[in-house]
């Protein structure tokens, strides 16, 4: 037996009006977010803030003075984009329920994100943050090319 039209036009108006509810909780919280990382030489940690820009930059325990300019520049450089990956994932995994469909009503599809479009390729992969380095060369190190060796 179906579910008279009414009943199922009350039902997607209260799913809706609770997804807007949750879209507009969720952007608060997006508003507010930040991600704080530390370069892997922990001399610098960088601050991104709700749209991935960049809102802090912090040189710790002045390590910054026996630094060469470019050894600073990548540490900056791989502190600052390792925090908007952070947020990056974070705004995804905050967007995840409203691009799944309803289970209540089948008609609301949700919607798709190319979020790969919207952040770049490096958003998808897989987040290796729990993955210890070995004794491989730091990554600020391997951004220096050849003229960090000595």
């Amino acid at each position: 037996m179906t579910e008279p039209l009414e009943k199922r036009l009350e039902k997607a108006m209260a799913e809706l009006q609770a997804a807007q509810e949750a879209v507009a909780r969720t952007e608060r919280e997006l508003r507010s977010a930040s991600f704080s990382v530390l370069s892997s030489d922990r001399a610098v940690r960088a601050t991104a803030g709700p749209q991935g820009e960049l809102t802090g930059i912090e040189f710790l325990e002045n390590k910054y003075r026996d630094m060469s300019p470019q050894e600073l520049a990548a540490s900056v450089l791989e502190a600052a984009s390792a925090a908007r990956l952070r947020m990056n994932r974070h705004v995804m995994k905050a967007m995840a329920p409203f691009t799944e469909p309803s289970s209540n009503v089948p008609e609301l599809k949700g919607f798709e994100l190319d979020w790969e479009r919207v952040f770049g390729p490096e958003v998808l992969r897989d987040d290796d943050e729990d993955t210890p380095r070995g004794p491989a060369t730091p990554a600020w190190r391997d951004a220096l090319g050849d003229e960090g060796e000595d």
